[in-house]
């Protein structure tokens, strides 16, 4: 299969921000996308943010039509989406308008391919940048348009398949939230008039662990699980990117070793995406010390009694993340939650026995639900083999 260079099928066109001082620019019936608007879906709908047709013509923003790929090229490099009408975009966003050589389907498929590629052509400022030179140089895998559409369609039954699985799981959580609501109401405005106790009251401990002397040097292949904030996610802890530590590292922070239902929530990150690392929050399951916790991650150990699963769930709520968002202290770019605000979270505190009701049919929902997450990654196993055979020249002969 030959390649060939971006530049050569595709124009590519940076989007621009209409002088943000002039009213009239803004507010229209435009679609004028910004990063957090590619939010993984394959074809982009409403924008959070719009314009007015005045700044076409005033030439105030960059104009593009439908079936243009855009792909983000400042920041967080290799957000990408198709568009469906006449929009434009911020100049974050790199456009590329495909030519007559290339379907934009299978060029999107293609992109997603080199994301890794893209991120590592991008500079290593403090924001990264991938310039429109660099991208009009790199190359991907371009076969017959016939081969390219039948690609396409495949790609496209696989991927299709791929957000169905990941819908089932949304919607189990929607479920777990509307028990939550029609039992107790929303955890902070607490509309029931629970009694309500800080979270220090329901809690032993609540701190945050260290990062060992030498950092990353010190983490071995093998030894005691060593969280850190990026494997700590909404009611889930991820293990693809755990580190380790050996014993006697362990042994020197005896403070932040974790016990069986531990819960454990992220101290500092971002609060403006939407899976924030500010304040995410998951229970370990594990045998007690048999892991630690790094400086950016809270330990938050419950009284012997207490319903780990039913607090769980309020901190782990949209409420909550508001909550949490009101705060937290630091820049736009990195907050922080401090130790005094961890134990000052107010906790709604209905009887322990409808707590319990409350957990344990979210125990029936969570199996459910690891069910459904099974067939998510076969789903998702299978869209990467053939994605990985698509630009192999394996799937489709030429």
């Amino acid at each position: 299969m030959k390649k060939v260079a971006l530049g050569e099928i595709c124009i590519l066109k940076t989007g621009k921000t209409p002088p943000t001082s002039e009213i009239k620019y803004f507010n229209g019936d435009v679609n004028w996308y910004t990063p957090g608007d590619l939010n993984g879906r394959k074809f982009l709908q409403k924008s959070s943010r719009t314009i007015t047709e005045l700044a076409f013509e005033e030439k105030q923003a960059s104009q593009f039509q439908e079936n243009v790929l855009l792909l983000t090229t400042i920041g967080e490099i290799g957000k990408i989406g198709i568009t469906t009408s006449l929009c434009s975009s911020n100049q974050q966003i790199t456009a590329l308008i495909p030519t007559n050589e290339v379907n934009v389907n299978f060029l999107y498929y293609a992109i997603k391919t080199i994301i890794p590629t893209l991120k590592e052509y991008a500079n290593n400022a403090v924001v990264p940048i991938l310039n429109n030179s660099i991208l009009s140089k790199i190359q991907i895998p371009l076969p017959p348009l016939h081969v390219q559409n039948r690609i396409s369609e495949i790609l496209d039954l696989a991927d299709l398949h791929r957000q169905k699985t990941k819908e089932l799981l949304l919607k189990y959580d929607l479920l777990a939230q509307s028990l939550f609501i029609d039992m107790f109401g929303d955890p902070v405005a607490n509309p029931k008039n629970w009694e309500v106790k800080k979270l220090k009251e329901l809690s032993t401990h609540i701190l945050s662990g260290n990062t060992p002397l030498g950092g990353e040097e010190v983490y071995i292949n093998e030894g005691i699980t060593f969280f850190r904030s990026q494997n700590v996610w909404k009611n889930r802890l991820v293990y693809d990117d755990v580190a380790y530590i050996d014993n006697e590292t362990h042994s020197k922070m005896k403070k932040s070793s974790l016990k069986h239902k531990d819960i454990l929530m992220t101290k500092t990150g971002r609060i403006n995406t939407e899976n924030s690392s500010l304040g995410r929050a998951a229970l370990f399951l594990g045998e007690n010390d048999s892991a630690n916790i790094n400086g950016h991650v809270y330990l938050i150990r419950l009284l012997k009694n207490e319903c780990h699963n039913f607090i769980l769930h309020i901190l782990t709520t949209n409420s909550y993340r508001n909550h949490i968002r009101s705060v937290c202290v630091g820049g736009i770019d990195k907050r922080q939650l401090n130790k005094e605000h961890i134990e000052e979270f107010p906790i709604i505190y209905p009887p322990l026995s409808l707590q319990n009701q409350f957990a344990d049919r979210m125990q029936e929902i969570e199996k459910q639900k690891e069910l459904a997450s099974r067939a998510a990654q076969k789903a998702e196993e299978l869209f990467g083999s053939l994605l990985q055979k698509a630009f192999s020249g394996e799937l489709v002969p030429e």
